[in-house]
């Protein structure tokens, strides 16, 4: 009994501690309608392969799934397939980067992505907010190695690769104060100090786009599930119908 005592407090401890490391910052919304728009996807994919894939594969799917967003394979191999050694579209999409090379570089290897919109999923709000958010929370900032921050995930080691289309933004802090005591600094806003190549309007709209690409691949076959569970759930509709009428003809003349 002591030890599972013992084992309880710890876990506390544990998840407090991982909270108080968190973001407190409030994830947006994402517009959940465009996983159900192929144009939408499209987009998505053609900024994951021009700015994602350098470092971060998605190694749970094909490049034939990209079939599924309404693509044709002459058009996936000409636009997405990155190394001229790929055979055929059955290769899973993986990133050029090797694993020993990426920790000398980088300190370790970058994570696949395949799932980062179930895992990032939390009582904040699922995971499509969390990359949503995330993508759109960078900042300057000269104190970190790479000359970059996130709000949403204080420390980030991985830079801006989207500040060409971003641009440059910075953030604004007030000191936070509790009868009279420090609390630490609240967020005030995020300010665009030298404009990228899209409005900040477009930009929202982009990223909305590339977080849906993550979200299909997170579950390439989930609208397809869904589509057929309603055709589905219709079909036992009209059987259990059919059943109850026959049974009712069955038992009519014995009763």
């Amino acid at each position: 009994m002591i030890r599972y005592a013992v084992f309880l407090i710890f876990s506390f401890l544990v998840v407090g501690q991982v909270s108080a490391a968190s973001s407190d910052i409030s994830l947006d919304t994402f517009p959940v309608s465009r996983v159900n728009n192929n144009a939408a996807l499209q987009n998505g994919a053609k900024l994951y392969f021009n700015y994602c894939l350098g470092c971060h594969g998605i190694s749970q799917v094909r490049y034939s799934r990209l079939k599924d967003l309404g693509l044709t394979e002459s058009q996936i191999k000409e636009n997405f397939f990155q190394n001229s050694s790929l055979a055929n579209v059955a290769t899973t999409i993986v990133s050029p980067m090797k694993a020993k090379d990426a920790k000398v570089w980088l300190g370790k290897a970058p994570p696949d992505l395949s799932l980062t919109a179930r895992s990032r999923s939390s009582h904040d709000g699922s995971g499509a907010d969390w990359i949503y958010t995330y993508l759109r929370s960078y900042y300057a900032d000269p104190s970190q190695r790479t000359g970059w921050n996130n709000l949403v995930y204080p420390g980030v080691g991985m830079p801006n690769v989207l500040w060409d289309l971003q641009g440059t933004n910075k953030v604004i802090f007030t000191e936070e104060t509790v009868n009279g005591n420090k609390t630490g600094n609240k967020l005030v806003s995020l300010e665009i100090t030298e404009p990228g190549r899209m409005t900040k309007a477009e930009f929202d709209e982009n990223m909305a786009d590339l977080t849906a690409f993550l979200v299909w691949a997170s579950d390439p076959t989930g609208q397809f599930r869904k589509q057929l569970g309603v055709w589905v759930l219709l079909f036992l509709g009209v059987f259990v119908f059919v059943a109850w009428r026959l049974n009712a003809a069955y038992w009519k003349d014995i009763k």
